[in-house]
């Protein structure tokens, strides 16, 4: 249903790093990728109105994203789908596939692609806009794949939140909003999943020129001045 976007390469540096010593995520291995925006092409974004305008918000749990998309949506005008969100709402209304769905976060596991794409498909398509911050996905490879399959669209670009695992499970923990997830088990098990299966995404769209990296350790105002020049490159070619 929805055609495809043209690419915003032009925002971000295309240079391809090669990666090296990829079991070291919480060393030096994210820096290999580029934060730097360079001036926007002249043929940027599509001005028909059914094109959607898709960024794709990724991070660790617990790096900030959701907060900074509430930023960007007040600033910015997007409309926010959190994947997990949705997923939440599966279980809480007794869906044909909310057992199932439970189970996984309980767990700390992925749940299936179809299940996730068709969820967020189903919100983009109840939107009367066409800017979309996709928050929290894709996790792995099959995601991404699975979203271009479905959709028909990739992303315009993507963010990277980057931020230490500490702090990510320092911050998790003191939350207390009362998810089935917040717990420190279950914490550990998301992070060893965030880790074994975010690099390969991480690494495409940075070869792809789509990678923003997000120093997402500060107060929320300092993480969202490093937020705001890419969206402002974004309204500038519109």
């Amino acid at each position: 249903m929805w055609r495809r976007v043209t690419s915003l390469s032009p925002f971000i540096s295309s240079s391809k790093p090669s990666i090296r010593n990829q079991a070291s995520y919480g060393g030096k291995i994210w820096e290999l990728f580029t934060t730097e925006i360079l001036t926007p092409a002249k043929a940027g974004i599509s001005s028909d109105e059914k094109t959607p305008f898709i960024t794709f918000v990724v991070g660790g749990p617990g790096s900030g994203k959701g907060t900074q998309c509430a930023k960007i949506v007040e600033t910015f005008g997007f409309t926010h789908i959190s994947a997990g969100e949705l997923l939440r709402r599966e279980i809480s209304c007794n869906s044909e596939h909310g057992s199932m769905i439970l189970d996984s976060i309980r767990e700390g596991k992925i749940v299936p692609s179809e299940v996730t794409v068709k969820l967020i498909e189903k919100e983009m398509e109840s939107s009367k806009n066409n800017k979309f911050l996709i928050d929290g996905f894709p996790r792995t490879e099959e995601n991404r794949i699975a979203f271009e399959r479905v959709i028909g669209a990739e992303p315009n670009f993507v963010l990277f939140f980057h931020c230490p695992e500490e702090e990510m499970v320092k911050r998790l923990l003191s939350r207390n909003e009362g998810r089935v997830d917040d717990n420190i088990d279950t914490i550990k098990k998301r992070l060893e999943v965030f880790t074994a299966l975010h690099l390969p995404v991480i690494k495409y769209y940075s070869e792809k020129g789509k990678l923003y990296k997000i120093n997402a350790v500060g107060t929320v105002d300092e993480i969202f001045e490093q937020v705001r020049p890419v969206f402002a490159v974004c309204e500038a070619t519109k």
